[in-house]
């Protein structure tokens, strides 16, 4: 008989990828995935260490599977850091780190021993493999790690440097999740733009042609897949310019997530940003011109070390002027073993808390008249799921679970992954509501 095996995957996209490659291991290996804790023979904890938040909320998980089932293996980002586990629950089976997909599974092997009968001609996973996200949208995973050291982040010394993977394992990757009814492919690493820099955009082959490891031909190829396309963590790096012209001709979708931190020069230097130099302001007007449509997204930190009112100033006027369209904001956070923590000019949590509340109150204006303008247009809506009041979707504008939706109201009749067009009437504070064109 075949093991059970229980998961929990916590943290970002890109440890949900780390959990379906695990997954789709032990199903080829004939084991079960169990969706309930008293039905497994083991549960496997995808943990994130990012922030002490996250750590703690890993620490509770791994905690609630302890005490639910009491046979836990525990993995991900968290995991490089074994004995601050072992310190709240020194119970558990086994600790590994981010991406150690063998350790994982030779884990679960040593304490559920795979079956004998399993026949992997039979008992066939998904060519796929296995996912946690919905049929009809997949994560993308480009590389791992990162070449940059901002101040304020540990990813580097979690997940190590930039590591990219071949082209055509991407690509390969990407045509048989579109093949299994994929419409929308979320591209993630830590950094996008940088993608190919460790092997100096080596040329590889997909379908017998050359393509070169960098985010362009990348773009450019799965732009050929006839699905939406949507790219996240792009720093503003200058060959970003080249895929704008991909987006204006509908090859992949109007959206850039770039995480751009803050405006201030000095906080950026004191962050250690790359890019920092850059003319951002003017770049975003020249893409905008060529692509009319582009949806912007960004993530900011307020209350950073030495960051003073006349620096949070700057950047809400920052703000007015790059008029984003989607922005997320965090309260600067001291992470173990983060270099921003030894910086001077620590921010009280009050101030912290009145520039976070400042900073939401400018942008949600901003957000608010860039979806006002959307009113009485067409747009093409992938739909996400039907409940009892209609059709609930996303426009190119909305990635899953971070930005807005659209809600089709009283249409039954349509399907997750059915892609539509409908007439915007209505613009709430981050929703859309619109009718369908027949």
């Amino acid at each position: 008989m075949s093991g059970k095996v229980g998961f929990i995957s916590l943290g970002c996209p890109k440890a949900l990828v780390d959990s379906e490659r695990i997954l789709t291991q032990l199903r080829l290996e004939g084991y079960e995935v169990s969706p309930s804790y008293e039905n497994a023979d083991v549960v496997v904890v995808n943990t994130c260490g990012f922030l002490d938040s996250a750590k703690q909320e890993s620490l509770d998980a791994i905690g609630e599977a302890m005490a639910e089932n009491g046979r836990v293996i525990v993995t991900g980002c968290m995991g490089g850091d074994e004995k601050a586990i072992r310190d709240v629950h020194p119970g558990v089976l086994a600790v590994s780190g981010p991406h150690q997909y063998e350790a994982v599974v030779g884990a679960v092997h040593e304490y559920v021993p795979p079956s004998a009968e399993h026949n992997p001609y039979v008992d066939l996973v998904p060519q796929q493999g296995v996912k946690l996200t919905p049929r009809h949208y997949s994560y993308l995973k480009i590389s791992e790690g990162c070449n940059h050291r901002c101040s304020f982040c540990i990813i580097p010394s979690i997940r190590g440097d930039l590591v990219s993977r071949p082209i055509g394992n991407v690509m390969d990757e990407a045509e048989r999740l579109v093949n299994a009814g994929t419409k929308e492919l979320l591209v993630i690493s830590q950094d996008t733009s940088a993608y190919g820099v460790d092997v100096k955009f080596r040329t590889g082959f997909w379908q017998g042609k050359p393509v070169k490891t960098h985010m362009q031909q990348l773009c450019e190829a799965l732009g050929e897949l006839g699905v939406w396309v949507r790219l996240h963590y792009v720093y503003p790096y200058p060959h970003v310019d080249n895929v704008l012209p991909l987006m204006a001709e509908g090859k992949i979708l109007p959206y850039l997530d770039i995480p751009f931190q803050h405006a201030h020069p000095e906080v950026l230097k004191a962050m250690k940003r790359p890019a920092n130099e850059e003319k951002v302001l003017e770049r975003i007007r020249r893409w905008r011109e060529i692509c009319p449509d582009l949806t912007l997204r960004s993530t900011f930190i307020v209350g950073f070390p030495g960051e003073t009112e006349e620096h949070f100033q700057y950047l809400l006027d920052w703000l007015q002027e790059a008029q984003l369209d989607r922005v997320g904001c965090f309260k600067y956070e001291a992470v173990d073993g983060a270099p921003a923590n030894e910086l001077p000019g620590a921010v009280p949590e009050a101030v912290k808390q009145d520039r976070w509340e400042r900073f939401m109150e400018t942008q949600q204006a901003i957000s608010a008249e860039r979806l006002q303008r959307k009113v009485g247009s067409t747009i093409e809506v992938l739909i996400d799921e039907v409940d009892d009041e209609g059709a609930i979707g996303r426009s190119s504008a909305d990635a899953p679970e971070i930005d807005g939706n659209v809600f089709l109201d009283g249409e039954f009749g349509l399907q997750p992954g059915d892609l539509v067009k409908a007439r915007v009437v209505e613009a709430e504070e981050y929703d859309l509501v619109a009718e369908l064109i027949s």
